[in-house]
């Protein structure tokens, strides 16, 4: 590996936190969040929503990691199994983190990132692995269904990882003006039950409960399990839906 504090992706920095602080508030199950990514492909294309972007996150807190020592030896052994990715160690007086990117392949994209604060106290390290692309079709979805994914799994976690899909498409003309008859149609054809929603003159979010999925994050007394948000960009232009299981992990 080699040293470099800095110019590492700031997205995949700021996603990665934003799962570690989730970390508290998720119920994992045995659902394959692959098969998640798919039933969300399969609903766009029902629904006539161009696809432009997926993500499926997959996160483990490495709880029998204790010192710097043991999470380096762990990250070495990674990269013994994937010596094709490239590899980089940033070290400050706040973090110690490795990230990793697999060679850019014609559907889709790897990464790995192992973080641990600096601490008095024993280190509170994590790893997250994210597969990523733009366009979502027969070659994209066969890294889900011929095994390729579960073997990613168990090749890098130690353990049962928690698992994040996600899919952003648009769909073009004007509905600014029926957000919410749209969000409502959307929870339909997924079978869910609203829990909350944010509404904005051009934006609309709404958190809900769907049977399709069953990871879910406790909110008050319900399971959130699905997130879908919708921005219209304005009369005649295209209109941005992004659905994730069970948040959204995509900007939009």
């Amino acid at each position: 590996m080699r040293e470099k504090s800095r110019h590492l992706l700031p997205t995949i920095i700021i996603i990665s936190i934003i799962l570690v602080v989730m970390m508290g508030h998720q119920t994992t199950t045995e659902a394959d969040s692959g098969i998640d990514l798919l039933k969300i492909g399969s609903i766009f294309q029902k629904e006539k929503i161009t696809q432009s972007e997926w993500s499926l996150y997959a996160r483990e807190y490495l709880v029998d990691l204790k010192s710097e020592a043991e999470l380096q030896q762990y990250a070495k052994e990674l990269q013994q199994k994937f010596p094709q990715w490239n590899w980089i160690v940033s070290n400050s007086s706040q973090k110690w983190e490795v990230t990793a990117v697999s060679p850019s392949p014609k559907h889709h994209q790897e990464m790995l990132q192992i973080m641990t604060t600096h601490t008095k106290q024993p280190s509170s390290a994590y790893i997250v692995y994210r597969v990523s692309g733009k366009e979502w079709n027969k070659s994209a979805e066969a890294f889900f269904t011929t095994g390729s994914f579960k073997k990613r799994l168990t090749d890098i976690f130690r353990g049962k990882p928690t698992l994040f899909a996600c899919m952003k498409g648009e769909v073009s003309g004007r509905i600014d003006t029926v957000l919410p008859k749209t969000v409502s149609h959307l929870l339909s054809v997924f079978h869910a039950k609203k829990i909350e929603a944010l509404e904005e003159d051009t934006f609309m979010s709404v958190s809900a409960f769907s049977p399709m999925f069953t990871n879910s994050i406790e909110e008050t007394h319900d399971h959130m399990n699905l997130q879908i948000g919708i921005r219209s960009e304005g009369l005649g232009a295209k209109t941005t839906i992004v659905v994730g299981t069970p948040i959204i992990t995509i900007e939009y």
